[in-house]
């Protein structure tokens, strides 16, 4: 029997997609007991009228270094919290193996979802090889070696925003080959054909499949749950992103799998920075984040998430706002 989220801790509370999933989670603390995040002293200041936010909404704020097992374990025994859910960023996911660790070794702790969402790292045998993977890959072997603690990956697809990097952004000029959405210049850059298939799940829609997840633990129980928003292909984006700025036709280029495996390969020899992600969206042109079905029904989201028409139309909302802040 998979045991009941009651009283969860989560770590990156205040990162890109970890915000998502704690408003989702407290959109729904009626379900739970306690809430609690672990973040750095330097969350604290930086990010200070976040963290207030949080608190004032009844959110208990421990504050510790991560890589400390001693502050790590302290914050699991404050609660106690049952379940871990781990939302940080792709540069500390080793940091996950140590928290593991120490969640199997603490009697409270049952459950933990690791930081997953997004590309499934474990889709078919190639994917064992791609180095964006490694880290995530490490993370899922040590959860299926410990002995008392349940797991969740929640795959969700590559997010579908335009928040800066992401599947639905303005990229710059110099960039563009490597895919755009430009709504200010009406300009698209599509990967592979455009008619390939991809699988998209808007942040805040990650938010609700992991409180979904939470809400069904045996459903869930050491599994990886592959949901989505919805699924699309590039050209019927970029017909929508057109139908919501006026029905005019944009400029639309493509980059074949061919040539976006040549930036991609001399991005990785160069030591270039920008190598993951390009990977990322070969990955997800060749079609890896599709699935035969897909696991919302499992966990009773079929509903209520964003379709293409609310996701374009939250792109074209969040590029403007980019835009007007620019100007200024």
């Amino acid at each position: 029997m998979a045991a009941k989220t009651q009283n969860i801790l989560i770590f990156g509370a205040t990162g890109l997609v970890g915000q998502h999933i704690t408003r989702a989670i407290l959109n729904n603390k009626a379900s739970f007991d306690k809430i609690a995040i672990f973040t750095s002293s330097n969350t604290l200041w930086t990010k200070s009228e976040e963290v207030d936010r949080l608190k004032a909404e009844g959110v208990e704020i421990i504050a510790g270094n991560l890589a400390s097992a001693d502050a790590v374990t302290e914050a699991f025994s404050s609660g106690p919290y049952d379940t871990v859910v781990s939302c940080v960023g792709r540069p500390i996911i080793h940091q996950q193996l140590r928290l593991i660790e120490l969640a199997d070794a603490h009697p409270a702790i049952k459950r933990f979802f690791p930081s997953e969402y997004g590309t499934d790292i474990e889709f078919g045998p190639a994917s064992a090889h791609e180095k964006p993977h490694q880290q995530k890959l490490k993370v899922r072997a040590a959860l299926r070696d410990v002995k008392d603690l349940e797991y969740t990956y929640v795959v969700t697809g590559p997010y579908g925003d335009a928040d800066t990097g992401l599947f639905l952004s303005a990229r710059p000029t110099a960039d563009e080959e490597t895919g755009t959405f430009d709504v200010k210049r009406k300009r698209a850059v599509l990967l592979g054909s455009g008619d390939g298939k991809v699988s998209l799940t808007t942040m805040r829609d990650v938010g609700k499949l992991v409180v979904a997840a939470l809400l069904h633990p045996e459903e869930a129980r050491n599994r990886a749950l592959r949901v989505n928003s919805f699924t699309t292909t590039p050209k019927e984006l970029v017909a929508e992103f057109e139908r919501q700025t006026g029905g005019e036709p944009w400029r639309v280029d493509y980059t074949s799998l061919d040539r976006l495996k040549e930036l991609e390969q001399r991005a990785w020899e160069a030591g270039e920075p920008a190598a993951g992600g390009l990977t990322l969206r070969r990955i997800w042109s060749e079609g890896g984040t599709l699935y035969e079905k897909r696991d919302n029904a499992l966990i009773g989201r079929e509903d209520g998430l964003d379709s293409l028409q609310s996701t374009v139309k939250q792109a074209i909302e969040v590029q403007n706002r980019a835009s007007g802040k620019a100007a200024l």
